[in-house]
């Protein structure tokens, strides 16, 4: 009578999940595709100790369909410059190793990409969290000149960033 239906719960986190896409600033979009492709690693991982490895095969795709259509697909070479260039060699890579750990059940393969994620991750949240405390001080109507210029150095860093990724592109 009051058992857990699974269809249901899937129901309300799809909208969860929705919701928060609908919600996300772009930096935060970029970070939600880093957790995807992070969960999907230690999903991986998981399966390969349990020796399930058409599940194992199935978290690792996920994993690289994140990177290679959610990552790489939305980086714009020509106004990200060095930046984007450098990620999408970077995103390369992790697709060739996370195959790699595939085909060779090397869970520690996996464990690298996790730590590359992870670094990128933290780097998009501190964009994100440097963009929300810009806004709080402009909404705020703060006027010294410490604030002006810091307010200054970031509005730089964020539209030398913006070319990044398409979707990040009206942050500058």
């Amino acid at each position: 009578m009051f058992g857990l239906n699974q269809q249901g719960v899937n129901g309300y986190a799809k909208i969860g999940v929705e919701t928060g896409v609908l919600a996300a600033s772009p930096a935060k979009l970029i970070v939600m595709l880093y957790d995807g492709a992070i969960t999907a690693c230690h999903s991986a991982i998981t399966h390969m100790q349990s020796k399930n490895i058409q599940q194992k095969g199935a978290m690792l795709s996920k994993a690289i369909i994140i990177i290679e259509t959610g990552l790489r697909l939305s980086l714009d070479k020509k106004a990200g410059g060095e930046i984007a260039e450098s990620l999408d060699a970077l995103y390369a890579y992790m697709s060739a190793r996370l195959t790699a750990a595939n085909v060779r059940n090397q869970p520690e393969i996996v464990q690298e990409i996790i730590k590359l994620l992870t670094e990128l991750k933290s780097s998009w949240e501190a964009i994100d969290q440097n963009k929300a405390v810009a806004q709080v001080v402009n909404q705020a109507g703060v006027s010294q000149t410490g604030v002006n210029q810091a307010g200054a150095h970031q509005q730089n860093t964020l539209q030398q960033g913006a070319g990044i990724n398409r979707s990040l592109a009206y942050l500058a």
